[in-house]
């Protein structure tokens, strides 16, 4: 192996961030072991990364997940604001899901298991050094989900049809299934069986619950109105 200096065309520069010292040595070595990767730095700690890191600008900043005075996504948060060029890889030993998506929200370029073979995390972290992101299909399928859900919840009223959300704006004026008929020119037993397709599609057993989102909604569309004005 030659000998490398910081700075050298092709090196990628590595921080690496455990809480574990022996899982540092380990990943250091392992790392430094290959010629066209240099380990510049490393902490034990969230606030050590934090001051640490922006000093140094590294081109890969390996991060755990679980650390005893935060967490890596917290980390790669903050350092992705400050660094927007940087990529960093979340190391784990824990498949979670939850970690994973609030990871690649953070601007996580890859997300990987300790469990992972040696030459693996070689090859993860040239390719996230790269500009690639490094996610499994599966792990891409799970995080596509995550988004839609997540959207949905920020649209409640997305599985509605427009005359569904018309009667749950007049369920939000008290108004009873007869006058909402009378409103709409609908049969009562028609107006009924609407609400209860509007119950369905939105997890509710009461018409209470629907009178309250339907304020609540109304109320966040008036200070929407107000903030534009």
């Amino acid at each position: 192996m030659t000998a490398q200096t910081p700075g050298n065309a092709g090196t990628i520069r590595v921080f690496l961030m455990d809480d574990h010292e022996v899982v540092r040595r380990g990943v250091a070595a392992l790392l430094s072991a290959e010629d066209d990767i240099e380990v510049i730095g490393e902490a034990g700690t969230a606030a050590e990364a934090l001051a640490r890191i922006p000093a140094v600008r590294p081109d890969v900043a390996v991060l755990d997940v679980r650390l005893p005075d935060g967490d890596g996504v917290s980390v790669c948060r903050e350092l992705r604001s400050q660094l927007p060029e940087l990529a960093c890889l979340m190391l784990t030993s824990f498949d979670d899901d939850d970690a994973l998506f609030e990871a690649v929200m953070a601007g996580a370029s890859g997300y990987v298991l300790k469990q992972i073979h040696g030459s693996d995390l070689v090859g993860a972290v040239r390719t996230v050094a790269t500009g690639q992101s490094l996610l499994d299909p599966r792990s891409t399928a799970r995080m596509l989900e995550r988004l839609r859900t997540r959207q949905e919840k920020s649209d409640p009223l997305k599985g509605l049809t427009e005359q569904e959300r018309h009667i749950l704006e007049l369920i939000g004026e008290g108004l009873t299934n007869r006058q909402i008929g009378e409103r709409l020119f609908l049969a009562e037993k028609t107006v009924k069986n609407y609400i209860s397709n509007i119950f369905a599609k939105l997890g509710m057993s009461r018409r209470t619950q629907a009178a309250a989102l339907a304020a609540q909604l109304k109320a966040d569309g008036a200070r929407a109105r107000q903030g534009r004005d």
